[in-house]
């Protein structure tokens, strides 16, 4: 991809005009907009693109919705689907009301170039800069200008949704192929926790409360594969995909520990998808 830097526009007529009405009191993103613009500039990134290729979506407005994904503890799914449904976030990004956004895709591949390129400082240290500027923070406060963090939970978001959404699919595809075998072997609480796509499942504020629905979700696809694994499973289920799938992203995703199942943390050097 490449990228050729713009000039930044204003905000569409018509998204000021909406925005305003839907928050007359005020909102956060607006406010952000409005005191410190865009925050980012294209140019900030330039180093990090080629000059030629097929342009990319436009880095400023990726990384300002980095910090957006990163403030509100939303996965790159829920992130797209809030650029394309979210006034206040159309405000804050300078884009039209009728912008479709972009797939989820972008944002993984910008963080992958962020760090490749060794630029993640680049995401707080501009934000905290014109935050000085304004005289927010103290020069020489304590502010945590490590902007690897920000990536690091976003990641870990992004992983949680997988899991969560690997047995939501697997359960659809058994629930087609043997109903009956799947409705004797079903726990209470799957239809609440998988009856959803996976990026509409809030993901818990603490980091705690992330590694018990990690875990709890690793102990539903590990049921599901070992009843799927014995002696009376039906034939139509020995070959399925999803199984299959959900099988690879557990190896991946978890490990045993005393038995039990544990979710590796940022901690552990995660093993490559299994191919």
């Amino acid at each position: 991809m490449s990228m050729h830097p713009q000039p930044i526009e204003p905000v569409p007529a018509e998204t000021s005009r909406v925005a305003r009405a839907a928050f007359p009191g005020g909102n956060p993103y607006l406010s952000l907009r409005d005191e410190l613009g865009t925050v980012f500039t294209d140019d900030d990134f330039a180093s990090l693109y080629p000059r030629k290729g097929r342009p990319a979506e436009v880095p400023w407005r990726l990384a300002l919705v980095t910090v957006f994904q990163f403030a509100e503890g939303l996965s790159d799914g829920r992130t797209a689907e809030g650029v394309r449904e979210r006034i206040d976030w159309k405000y804050a990004l300078g884009l039209a009301l009728d912008d479709p956004g972009f797939d989820a895709s972008v944002l993984c591949e910008s963080r992958a170039r962020l760090l490749a390129g060794s630029a993640e400082l680049r995401l707080l240290g501009a934000l905290l800069a014109r935050c000085r500027e304004r005289g927010w923070i103290k020069v020489r406060g304590r502010q945590r200008t490590d902007s690897t963090h920000v990536l690091a939970r976003v990641d870990a978001s992004n992983r949680l949704e997988c899991v969560v959404e690997a047995v939501r699919h697997a359960l659809d595809r058994v629930a087609v192929a043997a109903p009956a075998w799947l409705a004797s072997r079903a726990r209470p609480g799957w239809p609440d926790l998988y009856g959803r796509r996976a990026y509409a499942v809030r993901d818990p504020a603490s980091q705690e409360g992330r590694r018990e629905l990690a875990t709890q979700v690793g102990e539903d696809g590990l049921a599901l594969l070992e009843a799927a694994a014995g002696p009376s499973v039906p034939g139509s289920l020995r070959d399925l995909p999803a199984l299959e799938a959900l099988r690879r992203i557990w190896i991946q995703q978890f490990d045993r520990d005393d038995g039990g199942l544990r979710w590796r943390t940022e901690s552990d050097s995660l093993p490559p998808a299994p191919p």
